[in-house]
């Protein structure tokens, strides 16, 4: 089937993933007769007007916002990853060698955790699983990992456990991972226990460094983490809302785009 136009390329492309959750680049490019090249164009292109996801070597349909749903960090780790590994590299540019940094859970501070390998000497405080895992595998950082109780859909330790523990250390720097983020509300997330803990690692904290793409942005989830005040940098990516890095800045806030 071969379709010249781009809109009907991009058009066939919608249909596809309302039939199916996701679709392959090369399946695209068979189905099509159009280079592998473009076709990955037509996504971005798409996904810049927020009508699918990208992932590793295709996209998804979007998912239905719900405030009330969260989506699991497995899934998670599939959306706007280009822009994650990109956010994680710029968030390592900010850390010192001895620091003493903090790592929220998430899928972009994941990231971070993935590219730590020309330091020697850190300390690291985390609430999250598979982030301790990944630290594990350089057999050379002091690494924290807080107790408390699993929340399976982000692999994070959370309740009093978790809080009690996390009052007993401070950091340098925390890198916060992010759900939601507008300028009137600040930085939100889907559970309250991961809220509350949050909330501890900014009070924790000399600087607060919030790392989340821009899909996140001009969103609003169940429950309150931080005013905008309260962060002193903003790292993400270049598609940010026209006219929001002017307005971060006028607010204070140091803003890193990758």
């Amino acid at each position: 089937m071969n379709s010249s136009s781009a809109k009907e390329r991009r058009a066939l492309i919608l249909r596809l993933l309302e039939q199916t959750e996701e679709v392959q680049v090369t399946e695209l490019s068979r189905q099509t007769g159009i280079s592998e090249v473009t076709i990955r164009k037509d996504l971005t292109i798409l996904q810049n007007r927020h009508l699918l996801l990208r992932t590793r070597g295709g996209a998804m349909r979007r998912p239905i916002e719900n405030p009330s749903q969260e989506t699991a960090v497995a899934k998670k780790q599939m959306f706007n990853f280009k822009e994650k590994e990109r956010i994680g590299a710029e968030a390592v540019k900010l850390i010192k060698e001895g620091d003493v940094i903090m790592l929220d859970s998430g899928t972009t501070t994941l990231e971070i955790a993935r590219q730590l390998g020309k330091f020697q000497n850190l300390r690291i405080i985390t609430n999250a699983v598979n982030i301790a895992t990944e630290l594990m595998a350089y057999k050379r950082f002091k690494v924290v990992l807080l107790g408390g109780s699993l929340r399976v859909n982000s692999l994070s330790l959370v309740g009093p456990l978790a809080l009690s523990t996390l009052r007993n250390f401070s950091s340098y720097k925390l890198f916060l991972g992010v759900d939601s983020f507008s300028l009137e509300d600040g930085v939100s997330t889907h559970n309250l226990e991961e809220a509350l803990l949050n909330q501890i690692m900014i009070q924790q904290a000399d600087k607060v460094i919030a790392v989340f793409d821009s899909s996140k942005f001009n969103k609003r989830s169940f429950v309150h983490v931080a005013n905008v005040n309260e962060l002193d940098c903003i790292i993400t990516d270049r598609a940010i809302p026209t006219g929001m890095t002017s307005k971060l800045k006028a607010a204070g806030v140091d803003v890193h785009l990758v």
